[in-house]
């Protein structure tokens, strides 16, 4: 082991300072996880009541230590409960950026017997129907998946497996269609199904936002998906990756988004960008409304 520097008594080696940084890179990887969410609050409560009893603890409260020492021994079942969706989510993000993910090098080289599909195809259906439902305000809800079919989800719905075509997804999505409540799911240049359910974030999201957008970030955030989001009040096309979600995106910008999605080029540093963006206008006009 050796030693970087020394205060007092305490030796400090370079073993020390990688189990700090990787300890600081998992507080701030749950603390995204946790963001905006009820859960955020929930885990303020856990710390609340085990600080307390620490504190009951070195006074030697002994009937209160002893109350809450039953509740913090149960604590850590009670934790994997009340946090199942966040560890959940927390798991499928290692899963991603794991050795043997989908698009990870290593993976490629170990299995390469095994033949890559190609993730593109021609994205020109999906722009033409969604400027032309947005043009009449017809809400739409397409999930674009890259990797996986998303069977789970798929099965949820009616099962299509039909070619991707611009006046399929128009007539899924027409009012009158038996097909039109719910998402569209299409991989590899196939719509795999329709009407199909996605899960709702739990996350606060502003108050323009109704479930369809609810249920777009929730698909996100369980999946490495990308989703399209065609407002039936406003006519306005929104994005959503990894929880995040940018709204009122031109048609060019979808496209050129699709395209680096689809082709393994970086999408979340750009949605990070504009989500943040718009937070900050949002903040700008409210408050201006209160002035």
């Amino acid at each position: 082991m050796s030693l970087l520097f020394k205060i007092g008594f305490l030796e400090v080696s370079i073993v020390n300072m990688i189990d700090i940084a990787l300890v600081a890179a998992l507080l701030y990887q749950i603390y995204k996880l946790l963001k905006g969410s009820v859960a955020i609050k929930i885990f303020l409560g856990f710390l609340s009541i085990y600080l307390i009893y620490l504190l009951v603890g070195a006074l030697r409260m002994e009937l209160l230590s002893s109350i809450l020492g039953q509740f913090m021994g149960v604590g850590v079942i009670a934790a994997i409960i009340i946090f199942a969706p966040e560890i959940r989510k927390f798991l499928l993000l290692i899963g991603r950026s794991s050795l043997l993910s989908q698009d990870n090098a290593l993976r490629n080289l170990f299995f390469f017997w095994k033949k890559k599909e190609a993730s593109t195809f021609n994205i020109s259906p999906i722009i033409d129907a969604s400027k032309t439902l947005a043009g009449g305000n017809t809400g739409a809800l397409m999930v674009i998946s890259k990797s996986t079919e998303l069977k789970f989800y798929a099965e949820s719905g009616d099962i299509l497996d039909a070619d991707l075509s611009k006046r399929l997804l128009i007539s899924i999505f027409n009012k009158y269609s038996p097909l039109h409540d719910g998402a569209v799911i299409i991989h590899q240049g196939k719509i795999k199904a329709a009407r199909c359910i996605l899960p709702v974030t739990e996350r606060e999201v502003p108050a323009q936002f109704g479930l369809r957008h609810r249920a777009a970030i929730g698909m996100s955030e369980a999946t490495d998906a990308l989703v399209l989001i065609i407002s039936e009040e406003t006519g306005q096309v929104s994005l959503a990756k990894n929880g995040m979600i940018i709204h009122n995106v031109s048609f060019q910008d979808v496209r050129e988004i699709l395209n680096d999605y689809l082709n393994d080029l970086i999408v979340d540093s750009r949605f990070e960008h504009l989500e943040n963006y718009e937070s900050l206008q949002r903040r700008k006009m409210a408050m201006t409304s209160k002035t």
